[in-house]
């Protein structure tokens, strides 16, 4: 019981914006690969805390969104921190398929910038 007010008393405590909404990044726990970001609100936090696979907050849709509950590609979350101004969450996942919509492993597959060359 009291591992669970902690949880509570740390959701109460992050930064949410004026929707009270979080930006939550997605990390392969073994690869450490940026898979994806999307939104979280308190319940789909809490859903994710208490179920172990991963929840977010649809902003056009305006609705939770159980990731994988449609494509079966579901990431099974292996540990959950938050940055210094308690304004981000990092979710480290055991992914079970392409995290991307477009069957991508990640969402972050196209480059705007590499370098220059010669450097």
């Amino acid at each position: 019981m009291e591992r669970a007010n902690d949880f509570h008393e740390a959701i109460d405590g992050l930064t949410y914006d004026e929707r009270g909404l979080i930006p939550c990044i997605v990390q392969d726990e073994e690869s450490g690969e940026v898979l994806m970001m999307a939104w979280m609100n308190r319940e789909s936090l809490q859903r994710t805390l208490s179920d172990g696979s991963l929840w977010f907050f649809s902003r056009s849709r305006q609705e939770l969104w159980h990731k994988g509950e449609t494509s079966g590609n579901f990431m099974y979350l292996k540990a959950m921190r938050y940055d210094c101004d308690a304004d981000t969450l990092l979710a480290k996942v055991r992914p079970a398929g392409p995290a991307c919509h477009t069957g991508e492993r990640s969402c972050f597959f196209r480059t705007l910038f590499a370098g220059l060359s010669g450097e």
